[in-house]
């Protein structure tokens, strides 16, 4: 299909200085609007006003000035129906070949702290849209080009042959829907908000873009690729930035993601070794060195080959001891150009660094089910002291619930039923994903050994049967955290009471499927 006449207005006014230049060599008509034909004429590129095209001026503060026949009739017109070119030629017609639209900066307007609901409806776009929708169904005679990074492309297949490709012209329509999709979600959105109509919407709306194809899926025989909210809030993994190492797998974002998660529940210098999701090992101390080491301790044997998440910036002390064994990635604000020397001697580990998402960002916790998606708030909220009930004839001493709200602060983040064992700001035993509490149980315990004794015991949900309090006990826990709530509960706090153990209920659980 060979360009005659393009008609183009654009907000993003990157590269069409050159791109129209280009076109009218080629000998293409080129019409324009406003302040696009303003630049265009500057550069000295010939172009025609889009009002002597229509005979109309444009009005009402440019709000019209396309909505017009001899526009949408140019786009629109089959060229092969003998019923639409009798109408152009009827009606003084000419055919519009190529529509080069990009639409007003609706998102960079209602990004700016000071805007106002009248100037985010100003700048919502409806000759812009028409004209792009309008060509892109006829893209079997019309070229729509929405993004300046095609400008390249088009000029290229135009080089070579004097015409766009029916196939190009397929892939532009899908890329021009896609657009004006995304700016109509992003409207939808920001009304929503102003009208404060309830917090999960009737119809969801999600707009992403790739941030890169990975190597597989989390088996080498499935395909994946990584996607970034395209208007987040530039927190959180899917904007960390990659400072070394190889590509990053699947499993490794879905880690990184669980590490970061966890360090960020903590004030004090804390570090989480992650494997398949579940902390192996999380400790915290004066310093991130010394957090790091009692991480490690935790479980030197599931730390091999782990993801490493820290929330203070990464020194060379630190570097120095994560350096010490094969670990997968790491994950930090920042780290020091010493930390940088000693770890980017390990070529293939990954360095990133993120900014944590605060708790009170608005973000929705969403669950891929099929042929549709659970939404829920992020599991954001932490059981303050003063609002846990001792339910046990012994409180904790001040020692034990320091570790009881480390284990605490852990277990949230363990899939459950989870179980966590901790002493000495360290977890010790990590019981994950089991079917049964006290199968959980017994996996923390017995992986803790004799450092149970004098240590406490978090359990993400309630126990439904004294059970679990009775093998912690004998295994040595002094102090136990859980939600409570069951039937039974009665039982566990008096199993709790029979051996002069302390035993807090935070009416809070912790499910994490």
């Amino acid at each position: 299909m060979k360009i005659k006449r393009a008609l183009i207005s654009v907000s993003d006014k990157a590269g069409i200085v050159e791109f129209a230049r280009r076109l009218a060599n080629y000998g293409v008509e080129i019409i324009s609007t406003g302040g696009t034909m303003k630049t265009l004429r500057e550069a000295g590129i010939p172009v025609t006003y889009v009002s002597d095209v229509t005979g109309f001026p444009e009005i009402m503060d440019g709000r019209v000035k396309t909505l017009n026949p001899y526009i949408h009739g140019g786009i629109l017109a089959l060229r092969d129906n003998p019923e639409h070119t009798a109408a152009m030629e009827r009606h003084n017609i000419k055919g519009i070949d190529m529509v080069v639209v990009n639409l007003y900066p609706f998102r960079q307007t209602i990004a700016k702290p000071d805007v106002t609901l009248g100037d985010a409806i100003e700048n919502i776009d409806i000759g812009g849209p028409a004209m792009i929708r309008a060509a892109a169904k006829n893209f079997q005679y019309v070229a729509v080009v929405v993004n300046p990074e095609r400008y390249t492309e088009i000029i290229d297949q135009l080089a070579a042959k004097q015409e766009i490709s029916a196939e190009f012209r397929m892939a532009l329509a899908q890329e021009a829907y896609h657009h004006t999709a995304e700016y109509d979600a992003c409207i939808a959105q920001y009304l929503g908000k102003q009208l404060d109509n309830g917090q999960f919407p009737e119809t969801m709306h999600a707009v992403y873009e790739k941030v890169q194809e990975l190597r597989y899926g989390e088996n080498p025989h499935q395909q994946a690729a990584f996607y970034r909210e395209k208007y987040g809030d530039g927190f959180g993994i899917a904007n960390a930035k990659q400072l070394h190492g190889k590509e990053l797998s699947f499993n490794n974002i879905v880690d990184v993601e669980a590490a970061y998660g966890i360090v960020g529940e903590f004030e004090q210098p804390a570090a989480a070794i992650i494997k398949h999701t579940n902390p192996c090992g999380t400790g915290v101390g004066k310093t991130l060195a010394e957090a790091y080491e009692k991480a490690y301790e935790s479980d030197p044997v599931s730390a091999f080959g782990g993801i490493v998440g820290l929330n203070r910036e990464v020194d060379a002390i630190t570097a120095g001891e994560i350096s010490k064994i094969f670990i997968e990635a790491v994950i930090a604000p920042s780290f020091t150009p010493e930390a940088l020397t000693i770890l980017t001697k390990k070529q293939n580990i990954r360095l990133l660094t993120a900014e944590a998402v605060d708790a009170d960002v608005a973000e929705f916790d969403i669950k891929k089910v099929s042929g549709g998606i659970l939404l829920q708030d992020r599991d954001t909220r932490d059981a303050e002291i003063e609002d846990m009930k001792v339910v046990t004839k012994r409180p904790p001493t001040q020692a034990e619930w320091e570790q009881l709200m480390l284990a605490w602060r852990v277990v949230k983040h363990v899939k459950s039923n989870a179980i966590v064992v901790a002493a000495n700001n360290q977890t010790l035993g990590v019981g994950a994903g089991q079917m049964n509490r006290v199968g959980a149980a017994a996996i923390a315990l017995d992986q803790a050994g004799e450092k149970a004794r004098g240590a406490v015991l978090a359990s993400d949900a309630f126990f439904p049967f004294r059970d679990t309090v009775d093998t912690a006990v004998a295994a040595g826990i002094t102090a136990i955290i859980q939600p409570g709530g069951s039937v039974k509960d009665a039982e566990s706090i008096q199993a709790a009471d029979e051996q002069g153990i302390a035993m807090i209920f935070t009416g809070m659980r912790h499910f994490k499927h």
